[in-house]
């Protein structure tokens, strides 16, 4: 029997004859072997950046990268991504070694991934493909589950031409339609039926998230977001800081859903946000679909920039560019920055000294030995403090509820007796303060 070649609903190609191929590739019970295929035109160190992130994201889904096959041109090719006789070459190294699938590093229009599919005979997938496994893997909360399906979807609706290309057309007449023309309308109704499904629990899911948002946003507390490239220790930092127990692994978006956790110190309370990681050309799909987990970043009111203190200069820069491009992508341009230099106990003393040097206002840690939190801590603290205001306030004799007012939301709290009341001075949040104030002036007696 003919192993033909069919596709999946997310584009991908299984043989009829082996259904374990039908998993994700997260999902195998043994990891694939993957040809990794780029097209580029950059610097070889860029190159080698870009492959080697590429392998990781591949390991982190479950496969090995067996074979590169890298062609340099100024552009894909619009029609195979590769050029015909690179093409071909691959083409005869699959035929000859069969692997589990083919990776392209960079992203495939729906007609080049159905084309390769074609003429390699065996699976393709797309850097997009391989980030969408990835999130499905590590989605925790239903938010984030509905979310990453949501995005598949998107991803998955041009992509279902030639699904159903092995059944024949029926009827030989002008706008006769065959069996797999029809299955494949009927595909996407059901794709976009269900994304409509997916869109509205979103949306009643982010409804409750906004009355959590607000009453975040009217609360006294100072916000922090720890944002950065993934796998730079945020997840580690977050743990180190606070107490937390965010898992951690040596993976690229380990972290998906955000968590908060808070510490305090001399009456001073910090919330600390750790966020997803962010990648160079990060999908569009995720950046929209966790727009409101990234709210964290948004409404903070610091961001903690975490990169790498181990990574060479050019890559550092390249990351720190593609956080940056994310952060403007959510709204948070606006937002100050405090950029922390982490993993330094992978650095000797002259490395620190020239990190230091390049980057003044920075803070180097590290989460596995505990330097520089105490710095981090204080430098978190001073932002909080910052935030506040100095109030004096004169209140009658009689206004008691006003004096347990400033006690209850203010710090640093002092009151001396005057002629006709009490000078009371404090401490406080500017929304605290201009409540106690209008408590004062309307006379009216609630604390």
């Amino acid at each position: 029997m003919a192993r033909d070649l069919q596709r999946t609903y997310r584009g991908r190609a299984w043989r009829e004859e082996d259904p374990a191929d039908r998993r994700g590739l997260h999902e195998q019970a043994r990891t694939e072997r993957a040809v990794l295929v780029a097209s580029l035109n950059c610097s070889p160190v860029e190159e080698a950046d870009r492959l080697a992130e590429m392998g990781d994201l591949l390991g982190t889904a479950g496969a090995t990268v067996v074979h590169r096959v890298v062609q340099h041109r100024d552009r894909p090719d619009p029609r195979l991504y590769l050029g015909r006789g690179r093409l071909d070459e691959l083409a005869e190294w699959v035929t000859e070694n069969s692997p589990d699938l083919v990776v392209c590093e960079g992203d495939l229009s729906a007609g080049q991934q159905r084309h390769l599919e074609d003429r390699l005979k065996t699976r393709v997938v797309d850097r997009t493909g391989v980030i969408l496994d990835i999130f499905a893997l590590h989605a925790r909360s239903a938010e984030g589950k509905l979310q990453v399906e949501l995005a598949q979807m998107e991803y998955s609706y041009s992509r279902q031409e030639g699904l159903w290309q092995h059944l024949e057309r029926l009827g030989g007449g002008v706008g006769t339609r065959g069996p797999g023309e029809s299955q494949l309308e009927s595909d996407r109704r059901m794709i976009r039926s269900r994304m409509g499904v997916l869109r509205t629990r979103i949306a009643e899911v982010a409804n409750s998230r906004e009355t959590m948002r607000e009453e975040r946003m009217a609360s006294a507390d100072t916000r922090v977001a720890l944002a950065g490239y993934t796998n730079a220790g945020k997840s580690s930092l977050m743990n180190a800081l606070t107490g937390a127990d965010v898992d951690v692994d040596d993976a690229l978006f380990e972290t998906l859903d955000a968590t908060t956790r808070a510490f305090s110190k001399d009456g001073m309370k910090v919330l600390v946000s750790d966020t997803v990681g962010f990648i160079r050309h990060l999908p569009h799909q995720l950046v929209e679909s966790f727009r409101s987990t990234l709210d964290e970043v948004r409404d903070a009111h610091l961001i903690v920039h975490v990169a790498d203190a181990s990574e060479d200069d050019e890559g550092r820069a390249t990351r720190a560019a593609a956080v940056e491009e994310a952060l403007d992508q959510v709204g948070a341009h606006d937002v100050p920055r405090l950029l922390v230099l982490n993993k330094v106990d992978l650095l000797d003393e002259e490395e620190r000294d020239a990190l230091l040097h390049r980057h003044r206002h920075a803070i180097l840690t590290s989460a596995t030995t505990g330097e520089g939190l105490d710095d981090l801590r204080d430098r978190l603290l001073t932002t909080a403090r910052a935030r506040w205001e100095r109030v004096e306030l004169a209140v009658p004799y009689p206004r008691g509820d006003v004096v347990s007012a400033v006690y209850a939301h203010g710090r640093d709290v002092t009151q001396e007796a005057g002629a006709d009341g009490t000078v009371i001075r404090a401490l406080m949040a500017p929304a605290d303060a201009a409540r106690v104030r209008a408590l004062l002036a309307g006379g009216a007696t609630r604390g």
